[in-house]
């Protein structure tokens, strides 16, 4: 197992985190929706929303991932598909984390707290899905 197969190049994981970002890009909007739309149109608890709107984005991200940014033909959807979440659930551990901490202690915007940890779980999702959930077997 091999975190590149020779064939692969620098540039080549620059194209996949590249892609990888675009995807994330796109959860954004979804995250940021569902999240919006559970705390201020349901009155759910904000940290509770903030996770409906990560696992939420986290599905659909999956599905692209898999199709165009990785271009996984693994037959075993359910475990690579349990794999990607596991990654978003600690992912969501880390966003949570971050987004306490800096709107308990630095009394930040929730939201704006929020885009500073998603940047930052972004760099997490990327590395581990690569390394575990889409991993070149060669």
């Amino acid at each position: 197992m091999t975190l590149l197969s020779s064939a692969q190049a620098p540039a080549v994981l620059m194209a996949k985190f590249v892609k990888f970002g675009i995807v994330g890009f796109s959860g954004l909007f979804v995250d940021f929706g569902m999240t919006y739309l559970f705390k201020e149109k349901f009155g759910v608890q904000k940290y509770l929303s903030n996770a409906i709107g990560l696992l939420t984005a986290a599905s659909s991200n999956y599905v692209l991932n898999r199709v165009w940014t990785f271009e996984s033909n693994n037959p075993n959807v359910a475990l690579e598909y349990t794999e990607f979440v596991l990654i978003s659930l600690v992912g969501l551990a880390i966003n949570t984390l971050i987004l306490w901490f800096l709107v308990t202690k630095f009394r930040m915007n929730f939201y704006l707290g929020k885009a500073i940890a998603i940047v930052v779980v972004m760099i997490w999702n990327f590395v581990a899905n690569l390394l575990f959930t889409f991993r070149v077997v060669g």
